[in-house]
């Protein structure tokens, strides 16, 4: 193929809606997108590629040959375009990863006995469907809370309602027997019905049907029936408590975010059906690298309500969509009723998207994380960390250090451990300051570094524990000052230990001897797996700060209460939490606290 090529299919683009295929020398397709009209469209790509994302820039230089479909509508174009990317999986598209197979949930209605079970296929066969789940494990984890609330079988074989004995299940009050005829047709098939109502989101429905028929049995003196409605009743309420959300928000609908890091983004949907969280599915996009927000929502909108089992009447999302008409339309055909796409900017609606954008976030973080840990990356990242740092073997032990005080007081440090690139909680150390006055972080820090080397020499003939082992890098938060002092620190210490600096300004790496930084790309898994390391010093040095900060504030203001030793402070402290809550509550309720007599209380209250 060649570029003349290329310049000919330009020529001879329709103005027509459609779909176009952009492919390399080899035929693999690197592209797919649909247009209202083809010509302007795809022209668009070649014209003055400055104005195009660095991605499409890089992808427009290979391209050599160019294919594409004409369609009736743009509807028609937005179809078979998900169609085709879910088939290729091009690499410029925004994707949904592992799309093809999306776990279902469904519910045999053309069965005389429905069963309950998963599913990686939807069919036009009478079934019902619940999904897509964004794993087998979601899936299975619903199963189980159904299974735990509604009595349906969950066996495979035929029902006769003659079997001579019913399994365990039956036993267990979580199946209700037809296969020896413990329910008929009738009262199997109202267990399916609560089902789908549960899962629709109308658990109240289910729990009012479920309060009467309670009722009913015990009027009938069928207590043992009322008691298993009881039961059942009880499961629901916890479900329906579990689910209820933040967001004062009514009626169907489906809440989606995301948040982004390079290459990849975390997408959350959040179900609300009558106000209630009935469900929660995270994906991973693939491919997102220049792309605007926009065009991220509008991918995963697309590809994952082509896959839907259902659409509700209301999407709610953290972006506007491009073609947000031809995309409502289509949904609307699919729903077969109206369907709204906002993005709300105040208000309980704004409220709740913002919940789903930081449980996006949060996704994202972990999603990170796993990968972090995976074997082969935290292996390159200890490789990359040697090499980069030049350190005589690979870093199996790091330990990171982190000084926190507010102007002096309180002043703590941290030490926490890393070995073989995983934290070590049981290795963390804390240290209160001791022999530093006002706010000298450096000297903060070589009082740390003398005192855990210290222990070092001492504890060398040790066997094992935290203070015996040498490390092999130790981490400092900070820039070259904080990087001087820990090596002086040390070499009084006699500690002859590799020590690196990490800088949070501009995220460098600062070593002993070298005079610029050593500048790691923000994407090295070395970087990241210090970065890591030092966060983790820092946040455990902060949490112990605030705890002695407070302890301390606290102790302040009852030092000169009269009767007020460290035995009841600790009471007071354990039973309030702070001084304006003692100052707030009542003298009979100070006077609860053990040790505390009225009077005591009355004096507390009179000081306060």
């Amino acid at each position: 193929m060649s570029h003349d090529l290329v310049a000919e299919q330009l020529k001879q683009l329709p103005a027509s809606p459609g779909v176009y295929l952009m492919k390399d020398a080899a035929g693999n397709i690197l592209y797919v997108g649909k247009a209202a009209i083809l010509r302007h469209r795809v022209r668009s790509y070649f014209g003055t590629q400055q104005k195009l994302p660095s991605k499409l820039q890089q992808m427009v230089t290979r391209v050599a040959d160019i294919e594409f479909f004409v369609t009736g509508s743009e509807q028609e174009a937005l179809i078979l375009e998900l169609n085709l990317i879910k088939r290729y999986h091009p690499r410029y598209n925004v994707r949904l990863k592992d799309d093809k197979t999306f776990p279902y949930l469904k519910i045999s209605l053309n069965e005389g006995w429905p069963r309950i079970y998963f599913t990686r296929r939807v069919e036009e066969d009478g079934g019902r469907y619940f999904g897509p789940f964004a794993s087998a494990k979601s899936v299975r984890q619903t199963l189980k809370a159904l299974k735990g609330v509604f009595p349906f079988r969950s066996c495979t074989r035929p029902v006769t309602g003659t079997d001579s004995r019913a399994c365990l299940e039956y036993n267990m009050n979580r199946c209700v027997a037809p296969c020896i005829g413990a329910a008929s047709k009738e009262e199997y098939a109202e267990v399916i019905r609560q089902v789908i109502l549960f899962l629709e989101g109308k658990q109240e429905r289910v729990a009012r049907e479920l309060e009467r028929k309670m009722a009913e049995s015990a009027e009938a003196l069928n207590f043992e029936k009322a008691a298993l409605l009881r039961d059942q009743l009880q499961a629901i309420k916890r479900v329906i408590e579990g689910q209820r959300i933040a967001a004062a928000v009514s009626g169907e609908q489906d809440a989606i975010a995301f948040a982004q890091d390079k290459d990849q983004a975390c997408a959350q949907v959040f179900f609300v059906r009558g106000g209630k969280l009935v469900g929660r599915e995270s994906f991973v996009l693939q491919g997102t690298r220049s792309e605007r927000p926009e065009q991220i929502m509008t991918s995963f909108v697309k590809q994952f309500y082509n896959s839907a089992a259902y659409v509700p009447p209301l999407l709610l999302l953290q972006y506007p969509v491009e073609d947000a008409a031809t995309i409502e339309s289509w949904l609307q055909n699919k729903r077969r009723s109206k369907v709204n796409i906002e993005v709300p900017r105040r208000g309980s609606k704004r409220q709740l998207v913002n919940i789903v954008a930081e449980n996006a976030v949060q996704g994202l973080a972990q999603l990170k994380l796993r990968q972090l840990a995976a074997p082969a990356a935290l292996s390159a990242a200890l490789s990359e960390i040697k090499d980069e740092l030049q350190l005589p073997r690979l870093p199996a032990r790091m330990e990171a250090y982190d000084i926190s005080n507010i102007q002096g007081k309180a002043a703590t440090g941290s030490m926490v451990v890393f070995e073989n690139g995983r934290p070590v909680p049981s290795h963390y150390r804390r240290f209160s300051i001791k022999t530093v006055s006002g706010a000298d972080d450096y000297a903060m820090l070589k009082e740390v570094l003398k005192r855990r080397f210290k222990r070092l020499r001492e504890g060398e003939t040790a066997a094992g524990g935290a203070w015996a082992v040498l490390p092999d890098l130790v981490l400092i938060d900070g820039g070259k000052g904080q990087l001087s002092a820990a090596v002086a620190a040390m070499a009084e210490a006699g500690a002859a230990v590799p020590v690196a600096s990490l800088a949070k300004e501009n995220e460098e790496v600062f070593v002993p001897h070298r005079p610029g930084p050593i500048a790691l790309p923000l994407t090295s898994p070395g970087l990241q797996l210090l970065q890591r390391l030092r966060d983790e010093a820092h946040r455990f040095a902060l949490g112990y700060h605030r705890k002695i900060h407070k302890r301390e504030t606290f102790a302040s203001a009852l030092d000169a209460i009269p009767g007020i030793g460290p035995r009841r402070k600790r009471a007071l402290l354990k039973q309030f939490g702070s001084v304006p809550a003692i100052r707030e509550a009542a003298v009979d309720q100070v006077a609860t606290v053990r040790g505390m007599t009225t009077a005591l209380a009355r004096k507390i209250k009179e000081y306060l």
